[in-house]
């Protein structure tokens, strides 16, 4: 038994959520966000609350429900509070810089990184050396610091690169004489 599976998902007053044709729908004041529905779950809207159910007693099903369950919340606080990720640079030199829908990074290369910002998602730098990244799709979110991060890793000896916010780099001691 999913313990996350077994509670129903509330829907806050100015949300409103639709079941049609295998997809779910959640429409609210950040947007509209939408997933295709699994067929191993049973999903009900009913008393302004989403419940997700096995379809039926395998183990197949009963392993997807409390995901699909943590989708469906996930799509609700999207469409209410959206979420976000903060980035932090560290090192000599780096920095970035929101310039529209592209994100410009220097970060010791001979050239500079610019990335496109998918649409949907908001990109802030509120100082030089760090980014917040905000939208209404986790997913997209994380995708998206994700590969941000990806062009320079923090090193475990002085500590440079890009992290997350309140992410611990585990710091090695350098060569001994």
């Amino acid at each position: 038994m999913s313990r996350i599976g077994k509670k129903p998902v509330a829907i806050p007053s100015g949300v409103e959520a639709k079941i049609e044709d295998g997809t779910l729908s959640v429409k609210g004041p950040k947007g509209t966000l939408s997933m295709g529905m699994s067929d191993l779950v049973e999903y009900k809207l009913e008393d302004g609350e989403i419940s997700v159910t096995p379809a039926n007693d395998t183990r197949q099903a009963r392993n997807h429900w409390g995901m699909q369950r943590t989708l469906v919340s996930n799509l609700v606080e999207g469409v209410t509070e959206g979420f976000s990720k903060v980035l932090e640079i560290n090192g000599v030199g780096y920095r970035a810089q929101a310039q529209g829908k592209k994100l410009k990074l220097q970060l010791g290369f001979s050239h500079d990184v610019d990335l496109d910002v998918p649409e949907g998602i908001e990109v802030k730098t509120p100082d030089q050396t760090t980014v917040e990244i905000s939208g209404s799709d986790k997913q997209a979110v994380g995708q998206f610091a994700a590969n941000v991060r990806k062009w320079r890793k923090p090193e475990p000896y002085k500590g440079k690169g890009i992290k997350y916010r309140g992410e611990y780099i585990f710091r090695k001691e350098g060569k001994k004489k």
